[in-house]
């Protein structure tokens, strides 16, 4: 069963920084190509970033292009998210999942809160 834990998220200050983390179990990480989306109070999910099973290739929405980093560890099954230069408009949950480039909502887990407000 893909078991997909979410951390990292917080209240910060337009401008600050977040590191979001992933930690997943139940399938084998390592060959899997995984991705963060997001989902705003209201709106719909977006995609946001994917990266591939070896990490070797990476994907960013426009919207978080230069400011947001995908990385990975696979020999501590964990996914990570790393954001700088955050807006208020980044304000929302966000979530990984075991997909590339689109929205995959069948094994998310509970996600991360991310507030950007002054």
């Amino acid at each position: 069963e893909v078991q997909l834990v979410e951390s990292g998220g917080g209240l910060v200050q337009p401008g600050g920084s977040l590191r979001l983390s992933c930690a997943a179990s139940g399938f084998t990480f390592g060959i899997s190509d995984m991705s963060w989306v997001r989902q705003a109070p209201g709106k719909g999910p977006e995609w946001v970033s994917g990266i591939s099973s070896d990490g070797g290739n990476t994907f960013y929405a426009d919207f978080v292009k230069g400011r947001f980093t995908i990385s990975r560890d696979n020999a501590k099954n964990t996914l990570y998210l790393e954001m700088k230069r955050l807006k208020p408009e980044d304000t929302a949950v966000y979530y990984c999942q075991v997909e590339l480039l689109s929205i995959r909502p069948l094994d998310w887990g509970p996600g991360t809160r991310v507030t950007v407000s002054s």
